[in-house]
C-alpha cells in the first residue's frame, strides 16, 4: 500500500473514533493532558502497524491500542492504579423534569458518578466506560481488554456493585 493510500485509509477508518479513543484514556489515566498524550501515541501506533489491521471493526481495534497504551503508561507511571483494593463499593443517574431544582440536582449527581467512576480500580472502570458510556457489546469488550467473556460480565457485576455501594454510602451522608 502506498503511504498516501495508507494515510487516506487510515484517516477514514480511525480518526472518526478519535473521540471514543480520548474518552477511554480520559478515565483510564484520571488527566487530560495524560490522555491526550495517550491518544496520540495510540495513534502513532496505529498508523505505524495499520498494515497489519486486516479490516473489521477499527472503532475496537483503535480502543484496543489505546487501552494497551494506557496500562503501559500506567505501569511506568502509576503502578499502584494497576490493583484492585480488596473491598467493592457503586450507579444510575436520571434527570427528572427540566425545573431548575431537578436540573441542579442532576448536576450533583452526575458529578457525585463522575466522582464515583473516578473511585474504581481501573480494571473495573475500563469496562464500565466502554459498556455504558461508548455503548460497545461485551464480546468487543472482551477483545480490546485481552479478556474472556466471562471475566467482562463479571467485572461489570462487580463494578456496578462497586459504583452502587459508593452513591449509596454517599446518599447516606447527606441525608
Amino acid at each position: 500500500m502506498q503511504e498516501h493510500d495508507k494515510r487516506l485509509r487510515f484517516e477514514q477508518l480511525i480518526l472518526p473514533h478519535l473521540d471514543a479513543a480520548y474518552n477511554l484514556a480520559r478515565w483510564l489515566t484520571h488527566n487530560d493532558q495524560d490522555a491526550q498524550d495517550m491518544v496520540q501515541e495510540a495513534c502513532l501506533r496505529a498508523f505505524r502497524f495499520f498494515d497489519g489491521f486486516r479490516g473489521g471493526d477499527s472503532r475496537a481495534w483503535l480502543l484496543t491500542i489505546v487501552r494497551n497504551t494506557c496500562y503501559t503508561w500506567l505501569q511506568r507511571q502509576r503502578v499502584g492504579e494497576l490493583t484492585i483494593p480488596f473491598q467493592e463499593e457503586l450507579h444510575d443517574v436520571e434527570c427528572e423534569a427540566l425545573n431548575p431544582e431537578a436540573l441542579h440536582l442532576h448536576r450533583v449527581d452526575q458529578q457525585r458518578l463522575r466522582e464515583a467512576l473516578e473511585t474504581l480500580p481501573i480494571e473495573f472502570r475500563e469496562v464500565i466506560i466502554l459498556r455504558e458510556l461508548e455503548e460497545l457489546s461485551y464480546r468487543e469488550i472482551s477483545v480490546i481488554a485481552h479478556v474472556p467473556l466471562g471475566t467482562v460480565m463479571s467485572r461489570l457485576a462487580r463494578g456496578r456493585k462497586w459504583l452502587q455501594r459508593y452513591l449509596a454510602a454517599h446518599m447516606n451522608e447527606e441525608g
